[in-house]
């Protein structure tokens, strides 16, 4: 029997997510397959630190399912005592699963941004899987229900994944390689490659540049009327694209500035509170998403500039050490 440890953080201080919904999924996957008798499903909400480590004991696990906030470089956030964010090392939870690489086989990282610790649990665990950038609430709960759809099928742990994968394409959800997988090649468990692109599929792009350059020449060898059709079409085009640079350079300049009201508004609590222990630095995080949520206008500005022009490069221009926790905080505006 293959025993599932599916664990939930959703600190009172971050946004909150559809952790329950997301559970109640992969649950209702496993019950549903001809192959549930050969499952167990542990559940811990509310994940704090010595949690982790005592559910990790108690369980001994197979398959490790994390849902909630991931900080990048800062780490997965748990809980503390009070309900509010603890971070938790990269370090620290490969130094974790070290102790429990005869038991588990796979780990699921399903948080915004966990591709980093994915790397770090990797060097002990065979099957690691994370995600390289912020992912939705559907497409988390989508590629967890077909994850565990597949698993329960009796796939590997590598089609499970590129089935989880798939189930995010099938809802047109843009978000199909946020999900990053690690598996060792020599583990008889996944002994299917993710196909590669056939010589087709590359040679067709060629064809069509040759098809659309053959429709060009015929075009300008034709009469006068056809040359004064295609002169106006050039003209409107250069319209359109000048329309689009303007709007383009809106845009960037209102991203530029809301990135820079945040930069000023963490800078100004730093220097106002302590910021020395992981604790005081979520405590100014906590205040700065407090402060943007209680002005709508702001909030909304934010919102559209992750839109518009991505978290990375919004987190770029926001420019602060901590960036992470903030965008950790509020993964789940942009939804």
């Amino acid at each position: 029997m293959k025993k599932i440890l599916i664990l939930s953080a959703n600190p009172k201080n971050t946004n909150q997510l559809r952790l329950d919904e997301e559970v109640r999924e992969i649950k209702a996957a496993l019950k549903l397959s001809k192959n549930r008798e050969q499952f167990e499903v542990i559940t811990e909400s509310a994940l704090r630190v010595n949690d982790l480590r005592r559910s990790l004991l108690d369980n001994l696990p197979h398959i490790v399912h994390f849902c909630g906030h991931g900080a990048e470089n800062d780490g997965l956030v748990l809980e503390n005592k009070l309900g509010q964010m603890q971070l938790v090392s990269s370090e620290s939870l490969a130094g974790l699963f070290e102790l429990f690489e005869e038991h588990v086989e796979c780990v699921v990282l399903n948080a915004c941004y966990s591709e980093v610790q994915a790397e770090a649990i990797y060097q002990h665990i065979d099957c690691v899987i994370g995600m390289n950038r912020a992912i939705g609430d559907v497409a988390a709960i989508e590629f967890a229900t077909g994850f565990y759809d597949a698993l329960a099928a009796g796939r590997s742990y590598r089609d499970a994944f590129n089935f989880g994968c798939g189930a995010i394409d099938l809802q047109g959800i843009s978000e199909s390689k946020t999900p990053q997988i690690k598996a060792r090649k020599n583990l008889s468990a996944f002994n299917q490659e993710i196909p590669k692109p056939s010589k087709i599929s590359e040679e067709q792009p060629k064809q069509s540049q040759q098809s659309n350059s053959g429709i060009s020449q015929s075009v300008s060898g034709g009469t006068m009327y056809g040359g004064m059709i295609a002169s106006q079409g050039e003209n409107n085009q250069q319209s359109m694209t000048n329309a689009q640079n303007i709007n383009t350079s809106e845009k960037q300049e209102n991203i530029a500035v809301t990135a820079n009201e945040i930069h000023k508004l963490l800078q100004h609590l730093e220097e106002n509170n302590l910021s020395q222990t992981n604790y005081q630095k979520m405590m100014i995080v906590a205040k700065a998403v407090e402060e943007i949520e209680n002005q709508p206008t702001f909030k909304a500005r934010v919102v559209g500039a992750i839109k518009a022009g991505g978290v990375e490069a919004f987190k770029e221009l926001i420019n602060h050490p901590l960036v992470n926790i903030l965008m950790a905080a509020i993964d789940g505006w942009q939804i």
